[in-house]
């Protein structure tokens, strides 16, 4: 009886790992659907980990640079492709936020694509946020493209969280109840497009 019972688990356990795996090469393959613009050294273990975890356990496909990426891809490819494909960005602001040329390029390159930003600022207030030329690495143009999307970004509502008054779990939960929110609006919009503009036969 114990054996059976033994294998009977085993096999449990086993069918349960196969089908993680092929969730988990689905979702290889399927566009990311939310991109989480964030500063790595600022909240890549708080907010970012925690709001990619939370979107994966409820069916959401977010890219995160060091869960969707790995060695052998090329950066710009992969962070151009999963911006282009998202339907939102979620820019998680930080005070070190602006220091950094991927947090910028990201952002402009969801705002050049006019995807819907919701913008959570950590520990940092929106009137704080001023890009500043990096030892001027930086081209004017880049500058110009920094500066616009990132006014375009404080000028959008989003939420706020102070990592020595808040909470983290609530900040999470607020945060992803609002893109599910956001990602059924979109998906309505589409179908209410494609109900409108039926296509020729």
């Amino acid at each position: 009886m114990q054996r059976f019972l033994a294998m009977n688990m085993q096999q449990r356990f086993f069918s349960h790992e196969r089908r993680t795996q092929m969730m988990m090469a689905k979702r290889v393959i399927e566009p990311c659907d939310v991109f989480l613009n964030h500063r790595c050294m600022d909240t890549k273990k708080t907010v970012a980990t925690l709001l990619y975890d939370h979107l994966f356990r409820h069916g959401f496909n977010p890219f995160l640079d060091n869960k969707n990426m790995k060695p052998g891809d090329k950066l710009f490819d992969k962070i151009n492709s999963a911006v282009f494909e998202c339907k939102i960005g979620v820019a998680v602001f930080s005070p070190r936020y602006c220091e950094s040329y991927f947090c910028l390029h990201e952002l402009a390159l969801l705002m050049g694509y006019r995807k819907k930003i919701i913008p959570i600022f950590c520990d940092v207030k929106p009137s704080q946020l001023k890009v500043v030329n990096n030892n001027g690495k930086w081209s004017e143009e880049e500058l110009r493209r920094f500066r616009w999307a990132l006014e375009e970004a404080k000028s959008t509502v989003g939420l706020t969280f102070n990592s020595s008054k808040g909470n983290l779990s609530e900040i999470v939960t607020s945060a992803s109840e609002i893109i599910i929110g956001s990602m059924i609006e979109l998906e309505n919009e589409e179908q209410m497009q494609n109900h409108n503009y039926p296509m020729a036969l």
